[in-house]
């Protein structure tokens, strides 16, 4: 503490300020900048992606920052209609971003990973819901196939729900269930996948989220490695004494 030559009172000490330098730009920033930097650069990419391949499959991005170059590693269900022919749709997208946060050519580098499987990914259910709905689709009936595709991938559980002017003028929410679903604790933040989506449809604004509850898996491939608590497994291989 140090005292203020205008008052009386004891002053802690001025804060002292990281300076980062973002990738690509040269620009140093505070870590709190750079934090609200980040994420702003996540949510615009995220929208891109949705709307440019949301149709083809897009389960979400991921953000790779070396000291050489920016990695997006784009998560998608159909990867080859992604890259497009000769590479030509990642090379657009490419394009796009770096105009738009300003990068030298061979500072971003687009990548694209395949889920392994499609009916245990909530961001790829959430936007086949959403395109169903769009077409035309019944909430219901939408709803249900995709609930059920899910459980057919080998999820414990899922939950699924449509909330906004589904019908009438008067908005109201619908909630479709199956399975297992552990929603407090750690454990949930392990073993259940969320993903919210909003659709534009001519009565207004529907909201989407698709939560599912993975299965256990030793080899960490389809879902947590992590034992659930509760789980007991009995063994016959001790001989009794």
């Amino acid at each position: 503490l140090f005292r203020s030559p205008f008052s009386t009172l004891l002053l802690p000490p001025p804060l002292s300020l990281n300076f980062f330098t973002m990738p690509g730009t040269g620009v140093q920033q505070t870590k709190k900048r750079k934090f609200v930097a980040d994420g702003v650069f996540y949510a615009e990419l995220n929208e891109l992606f949705s709307k440019e391949l949301g149709k083809l499959g897009y389960a979400g991005v991921e953000v790779r920052v070396t000291p050489v170059r920016t990695e997006i590693i784009i998560r998608a269900t159909n990867t080859q209609e992604v890259l497009g022919k000769n590479y030509k749709r990642i090379q657009e997208l490419t394009s796009i971003i770096q105009k738009r946060f300003g990068f030298e050519k061979d500072q971003l580098t687009l990548f694209a990973e395949a889920v392994d499987k499609r009916g245990l990914c909530a961001d790829a259910q959430a936007e086949s819901l959403k395109h169903k709905l769009i077409e035309g689709l019944a909430v219901r009936r939408a709803a249900y196939s995709v609930v059920r595709f899910i459980m057919e991938a080998g999820a414990k559980g899922c939950e699924v729900i449509v909330s906004g002017k589904l019908r009438a003028q008067r908005a109201k929410g619908m909630k479709f269930k199956e399975g297992y679903m552990i929603k407090t604790g750690e454990i949930s933040n392990l073993y259940v996948q969320k993903a919210v989506r909003h659709v534009m449809m001519r009565q207004g604004v529907l909201g989407i989220k698709v939560m599912i509850m993975l299965p256990h898996d030793p080899t960490g491939k389809n879902g947590p490695t992590q034992q659930l608590a509760d789980t007991i497994q009995l063994r016959e291989d001790i001989k009794k004494e």
